[in-house]
């Protein structure tokens, strides 16, 4: 069951991908996930994954119901592979933690900001005036 947790991820939608500043295009879809269908006879609708089915490799979406003979309704199960994922259930605290780790690399690799070049020649003027009263006062003791 561990393996075929790999079947069950889907792509991320554009924006929230950038939203994320994740660099993956793929994640395992979880319960709580808000998904869009892209293929099959319920394309363009939207809905919140119910359930996730492993050993089908299904899912199962609370927008896409059907009646049965005597009325009674259920959720339709369709393949992860047919849906793109547009917004994610973040409540499972491991799988936010998960995902944050892109976005905490991604502020780490920022440069800090530079000293403007006049706040540079303030500084190197007051720490070289510094320097040379020390040296003076250096070669005095001598």
């Amino acid at each position: 069951m561990h393996e075929r947790q790999h079947f069950l991820h889907a792509h991320l939608d554009k924006a929230l991908r950038t939203k994320l500043g994740m660099k993956r295009k793929t994640v395992q879809i979880s319960k709580g996930d808000t998904v869009k269908i892209m293929a099959g006879s319920k394309k363009g609708t939207t809905g919140k994954v119910t359930l996730v089915n492993l050993k089908s490799g299904k899912i199962r979406v609370d927008s896409l119901m059907k009646k049965n003979a005597r009325g009674k309704e259920f959720n339709i199960p369709i393949s992860a592979s047919n849906v793109y994922i547009t917004d994610l259930n973040l409540s499972d605290k491991y799988r936010a933690e998960k995902l944050k780790v892109a976005r905490q690399i991604k502020e780490v690799k920022k440069e800090p900001a530079k000293p403007k070049p006049e706040e540079e020649k303030a500084d190197d003027g007051a720490s070289t005036r510094a320097a040379q009263a020390k040296m003076a006062e250096a070669i005095q003791n001598k």
